[in-house]
């Protein structure tokens, strides 16, 4: 009798070990290409790239992968494999190792691997996906908590597509499962479909700043307008108008850790578009949105834009629009003269 109840107190046990061990497992996919141990050779440094969604410019990863001392590079996402990694560290080359962790759920934020890993990497990279996800997964975690640490601590931070959508000090989560449309969020901005987030990240250089991707690609300015309107409704009077940031596909601004920030683009016209909010502030927050004057500045492969203020230099185009019951139009001589 002793001996089977201690077999079966053996095998219960043994089975609590492996739910453990498949409930870790299930909570996130890893995937390592190169030694972590390796030395970083270079001095690493502070920066932020910001990438529209599209084809990856090997010019921006250098720069990024420069920022990050030919280091270490640990890859968030909560969707696919580890496909970056191996973009990272065999085709584009010239790192010593690229960690990738894919998310399943909120439980892996608390993981000591994965917190270790962030800690130790020269330079973090946010692949695209899904942003409500990362805002589920992640906001109020330990994870939020060291991206926002390794920033601080001067390493380079970089998002695509949904992983740039988390940067900004507001941001677009997409919390209902869809992507809202331009026509679809100029119909209701202050609606439940246009889902503003905040409290995720705290990044000094994107304080005040909504960003938005695949920008031109998919007619994105009418509902970053209304992204920039609904994440002020409440916004102190005290505080500036905030701005949106739209970044093409086919671009990336690299932004440096004084501010100032550069775009590359694997396409002569991919470049990103700078929203002052200040016309959009203190709108009716029934029916469409009704404004008038919206500036809008074109950053290009030889301008340079100043962050967080959003001061261009060498625009592309400075151009006014209206929004009339949702609908986007430019404004009577709407196309300023550059400067």
């Amino acid at each position: 009798m002793r001996r089977a109840l201690g077999a079966a107190i053996a095998l219960a046990a043994m089975v609590l070990t492996m739910s453990g061990a498949q409930a870790k497992e299930a909570s996130y996919r890893h995937y390592q290409l190169g030694k972590l141990t390796t030395p970083t050779p270079d001095p690493v440094s502070g920066g932020l790239l910001l990438l529209g969604g599209g084809d990856r410019n090997a010019d921006a990863m250098k720069w990024f992968f420069a920022k990050a001392g030919h280091g270490h590079i640990v890859i968030l996402r909560a969707s696919q494999k580890g496909q970056i990694g191996e973009e990272f560290y065999h085709k584009l080359g010239g790192i010593q190792s690229a960690e990738t962790f894919v998310f399943a759920d909120r439980s892996a934020a608390t993981d000591p691997k994965i917190l270790a890993s962030l800690k130790h990497a020269d330079g973090i990279f946010i692949a695209g996906g899904d942003q409500a996800r990362y805002v589920r997964f992640w906001r109020g975690t330990p994870v939020a908590e060291a991206l926002d640490a390794h920033v601080a601590a001067g390493k380079p931070l970089a998002g695509t597509s949904a992983g740039l959508a988390m940067l900004g000090e507001k941001l677009y989560g997409a919390m209902d499962d869809g992507s809202i449309t331009s026509a679809e969020a100029l119909a209701e901005p202050f609606g439940p479909a246009n889902t503003i987030e905040g409290d995720f990240l705290h990044l000094t250089l994107l304080k005040g700043i909504v960003t938005d991707t695949h920008f031109k690609e998919r007619d994105r300015l009418g509902r970053l307008f209304a992204f920039v309107a609904k994440a002020q409704v409440g916004r102190p009077v005290d505080q500036p108008a905030m701005l949106g940031l739209g970044v093409d596909e086919s671009a990336s601004l690299a932004v440096e850790p004084d501010g100032v920030a550069r775009i590359y683009a694997t396409d002569p016209q991919g470049g990103a578009w700078l929203v002052d909010g200040a016309a959009l502030r203190n709108l009716p927050v029934q029916g469409p949105l009704n404004a008038s004057a919206i500036s809008v500045t074109g950053i290009g492969a030889g301008s340079v834009v100043h962050l967080p203020q959003g001061r261009v230099d060498r625009p592309t185009f400075q151009r006014l629009y209206d929004v009339q019951a949702g609908q986007v139009r430019l404004s009577k001589d709407g196309e300023r003269p550059l400067p």
